[in-house]
């Protein structure tokens, strides 16, 4: 059965910015449809935030499977009335995946209920992805670690809920440590935080980083029907006799 998933990217710093540009002329969430198209699995959109709805309208969040969430400069241009569309949909069944700096989106901090501060440096510096859970799906086909040349230091503390699972841990020259893959389980949906993905840098073209997000999205697919969750329902006629 198809996957049908929905890229979505603030799309800002891409047409500001001549040498993110140059990384990404189509921007980050064309990148990232490109790699997964070729699954044929897959099912692939784009929105962003500059369209009607921030292009997450009703008929296109009734037809996702899963979200990939891109933000940076622009979180508090996010609608909150879609960001609720968004986490009533995640809470029912919808996979998603949040990115790098979406850690501080509204979306994340609706779905883990905390600040999601963490600690961070842009000096380009190496990072090892450290696979600590070798054994996971989303980890499939990837190695020890994923080394990176160039990328912005997350480090702890991390302010987020303590994950259901810690899939990659990353380390970095100046010597941070960060839980840089974290799988948590929202009611009926399935929550991925993948820290890899400065702008600046072109991580999203490093193959290994493409596999674990394509293993990402067929392991928060949903496995069971998407509802609606936050849509009261008044009982009349109980299981049991009272």
């Amino acid at each position: 059965m198809s996957i049908n998933v929905t890229v979505w990217n603030e799309f800002r710093h891409e047409k500001e910015n001549e040498k993110i540009k140059k990384i990404y002329p189509k921007g980050i969430h064309e990148t990232i449809k490109e790699f997964l198209i070729k699954d044929k699995e897959l099912n692939v959109r784009t929105a962003t935030l500059d369209e009607k709805e921030h292009g997450l309208t009703d008929d296109v969040l009734n037809n996702t499977d899963v979200i990939i969430w891109w933000g940076h400069a622009a979180h508090n241009e996010v609608s909150d009335e879609i960001v609720e569309k968004v986490a009533q949909r995640v809470r029912g069944g919808m996979g998603i995946i949040v990115l790098h700096s979406g850690h501080f989106s509204k979306i994340f901090k609706k779905l883990t209920g905390t600040n999601c501060g963490l600690k961070w440096r842009d000096v380009g510096e190496k990072c090892r992805v450290w696979n600590v859970k070798p054994n996971h799906p989303i980890a499939k086909g990837i190695g020890e670690c994923i080394e990176l040349e160039h990328e912005e230091m997350y480090g702890e503390p991390f302010g987020i809920p303590n994950p259901d699972e810690i899939v990659f841990m990353s380390w970095f020259k100046g010597g941070e440590l960060f839980r840089s893959g974290n799988v948590f389980n929202i009611e009926r949906g399935k929550l991925f935080y993948f820290q890899p993905g400065h702008e600046t840098y072109p991580i999203y073209y490093n193959e290994d980083i493409q596999k674990v997000i394509l293993n990402a999205c067929k392991f928060v697919a949903p496995t069971v029907e998407i509802i609606n969750t936050n849509v009261g329902e008044w009982i009349k006629k109980p299981l049991e006799e009272i």
